[in-house]
């Protein structure tokens, strides 16, 4: 893999930045638990105040939901539910054989809505606050190998005409600043109008992070701006990078994971190792081995903690590793 294919923001450590409109919130599925009045208040200001992403919300009421459904069957709510009934709704997830990083996810959402209720005035308690957190291993993530993600970036290539620079150009800003898939197919036309050197990304919460963008992905960029027109009707506009037909207006992110896993067959890859998300790990786990700092790699990954970051220092770990076998005096060497 040439050295112009590592993400450009090796470079060094940028900034983010707090900021942007909050997203309004999804519809409910008709057939989601019906949820209290006080769940849809904590919704309203996870969108309103905090800035939380549509997807976000949704999981949230999804999370909250199952729970109402639960204390209306004891014959509670969310203003009179005791730690025991809290307790038990804990053990009937392990019952079900939920996995613990999904208990783990639910007992963040009751939690936060539960503080939420207290500082409301709604409560006078706190009854999530004596419940144990589920033990959790931290795995790998998955990560695909630099000779991996160019061969995807080749098939992306071979694909025709507008098609082939599309799926180009989408590779190429994934692989170049390792945005999350709902970042790069909402990515707005105008953050690329004038051919930047770095990308501003509105990420979760509305916050922004400036991303250093590469020529490789500059040059895709540019070879489908020459193209993108034409997939518009007559007189048509739109403010997305990759515009489409769907509800959202863009490209989704469900239509980009399956051409992803297309590209992953015509690479000869088997489309189970490969995700939009896997290759946000890869750039993270790339831009590590190629001498980046961690620091550098949070922030541009929009990570809010450096502790989510810290999953990669496995790759630091191989490279010191590497580094003492084999520059140690005391090393063992062959021959």
């Amino acid at each position: 893999m040439t050295a112009s294919r590592v993400p450009a923001a090796a470079a060094g450590p940028v900034a983010g930045r707090p900021g942007g409109p909050a997203r309004r919130r999804g519809r409910r599925p008709k057939d989601e638990p019906r949820r209290a009045p006080e769940v849809e208040l904590f919704l309203e200001m996870l969108a309103a105040e905090r800035g939380a992403a549509a997807n976000t919300v949704e999981a949230y009421g999804r999370d909250l939901g199952a729970l109402c459904a639960f204390l209306a069957r004891r014959k509670e709510g969310p203003l009179d539910a005791t730690p025991d009934a809290l307790r038990a709704y804990i053990a009937s997830l392990r019952h079900l054989g939920m996995a613990a990083r999904t208990s783990a996810r639910r007992l963040s959402a009751i939690r936060q809505f539960f503080r939420f209720l207290l500082a409301e005035g709604q409560r006078a308690d706190d009854p999530s606050a004596v419940l144990d957190s589920p033990r959790l291993d931290r795995p790998l993530p998955k990560v695909l190998s630099q000779d991996d993600v160019m061969a995807l970036i080749a098939a992306a290539a071979r694909r025709d005409a507008a098609e082939g620079l599309r799926l180009s150009a989408l590779m190429e800003l994934l692989y170049a600043t390792g945005m999350r898939v709902s970042e790069l197919v909402s990515l707005p036309l105008a953050a690329v109008e004038r051919d930047p050197e770095a990308l501003i990304v509105r990420g979760k919460g509305g916050k922004e992070r400036l991303v250093p963008l590469g020529e490789p992905a500059r040059d895709a960029i540019l070879a489908w701006l020459g193209a993108r027109a034409a997939g518009l009707r007559p007189g048509q506009t739109s403010p997305y990078l990759f515009p489409s037909r769907s509800r959202e207006g863009h490209l989704t992110r469900q239509r980009f994971a399956q051409l992803l896993k297309e590209l992953a067959i015509a690479a000869e890859l088997d489309p189970q190792r490969v995700s939009p998300h896997v290759l946000r790990h890869a750039f993270a786990s790339h831009l590590l081995a190629h001498g980046a700092d961690l620091r550098s790699v949070q922030l541009m990954l929009g990570h809010a903690d450096i502790a989510t970051t810290q999953i990669y220092t496995h790759v630091l770990d191989e490279k010191l590793r590497a580094l003492v076998e084999d520059k140690h005096p005391l090393a063992k060497k062959d021959g």
